[in-house]
């Protein structure tokens, strides 16, 4: 099965039948965020319910004009070496090789690359593969965009070949939501099996970063393409951010966690939803989130609840460890200034803060209150 490719509303109106005020907003908000989906994905979606979840995660909604956010919310252009090379934390190289993905998610945080005109993935990587070659630092590559797969299976076997022919590239990340848009790019082309299986060895790994964001979108033909990954020698682990009115329930996430573990996919980063443009909607007050993923996990065997929740902050990403009724803690898990790496914070307590600027530090020479939040 090949999937056809969805990029209009008037397209999707042939395909499903909206009613002329929703077409109507639709097409509005198109005129600042584009559309792209395909009619394997949309027919996961209960057309009768307005709620659905993976209706919010894919299709355009009049919320995400209302403003506020940033294109670029992690200063990624702070850590731009080259055009599609970010060389943000000492061990990971990224490599940003396409701006186009099976779908575009409404919350992404990297969309400056479907609304801007500046391009800033790359067609030719040689640049960037020689940096990292020069770079004796960088053990593990990201391949991210857009989205890798949704290269031609010969481009993306170019660049593994390259990369497992640097010694001290030990990993290679693809960072990829095919699994859930698009199982068939996996099911249907074996030479992608057998090229993944080709530059994924004993000692150096290749790992997909999957990203499911709903239990739903687990269906039989995606559990059928991690289980291709995994016969590859692939291993498969997942992230998702906490996502308003798509898996901001306790029960969603515990649901999510133990599918993913179930099948053999490692739980690896929740993160906080970044400030992006149009992304308020989509956006649960950190100590919420914390919240939710802490009752999720109360359902949950010790291989479900790996993940770390994390903010992917300009300066680095900011693990939430734990909270009291006043007090908030976090930890740099990882950071841009090597000296920040493993920093441990105690920031008083704000239910409406959304993102790590809204906190307020607390010294460490003062004293934190002993009543302990309870979940």
């Amino acid at each position: 099965m090949h999937p056809k490719y969805i990029h209009t509303i008037d397209e999707l109106d042939n395909l499903v039948g909206l009613p002329g005020k929703e077409k109507r907003e639709m097409e509005q908000v198109c005129q600042t965020f584009p559309f792209r989906a395909n009619d394997y994905y949309l027919s996961l979606i209960d057309w009768n319910n307005a709620h659905d979840p993976l209706r919010k995660i894919v299709i355009p909604d009049p919320r995400e004009l209302k403003g506020g956010g940033s294109l670029d919310p992690s200063h990624e252009k702070d850590y731009t070496k080259l055009p599609g090379l970010q060389h943000k934390y000492q061990p990971t190289g990224l490599l940003l090789l396409s701006d186009v993905c099976g779908g575009i998610c409404r919350f992404c945080f990297r969309k400056r690359l479907f609304v801007n005109c500046e391009r800033e993935t790359v067609k030719d990587v040689s640049r960037g593969l020689e940096y990292i070659r020069t770079h004796p630092e960088i053990t593990n590559v990201l391949l991210t965009g857009g989205d890798p797969l949704i290269l031609e299976t010969s481009c993306l076997e170019r660049i593994l070949k390259e990369l497992r022919e640097i010694p001290h590239v030990n990993i290679i990340r693809i960072g990829s939501k095919i699994p859930a848009y698009n199982p068939f790019r996996i099911l249907s082309d074996p030479h992608l099996s057998e090229v993944l299986s080709r530059y994924t060895t004993v000692e150096k790994r290749i790992y997909l970063m999957a990203h499911f964001n709903h239990p739903n979108e687990l269906t039989t033909q995606s559990l059928q393409a991690l289980e291709q990954l995994h016969r590859a020698g692939v291993i498969v682990v997942n992230q998702t951010p906490v996502l308003n009115e798509v898996n901001s329930s306790p029960e969603t996430f515990t649901t999510l966690f133990r599918t993913l573990s179930f099948s053999g996919v490692t739980p690896y980063y929740v993160f906080q939803c970044r400030p992006s443009l149009g992304n308020r909607l989509f956006q649960v007050p950190v100590e919420q989130s914390y919240h939710v993923i802490q009752q999720a996990w109360q359902a949950c065997s010790g291989l479900a609840k790996r993940a770390r929740f994390v903010m992917s902050h300009a300066t680095g990403k900011i693990e939430v460890v734990g909270r009291q009724a006043e007090c908030v803690f976090m930890r740099y898990h990882q950071a841009a200034e090597k000296a920040l790496i493993g920093k441990f914070m105690v920031m008083k307590s704000n239910p409406h803060a959304l993102w790590f600027d809204d906190y307020r530090e607390i010294p460490l020479e003062t004293p934190v209150p002993r009543k302990v939040w309870l979940f």
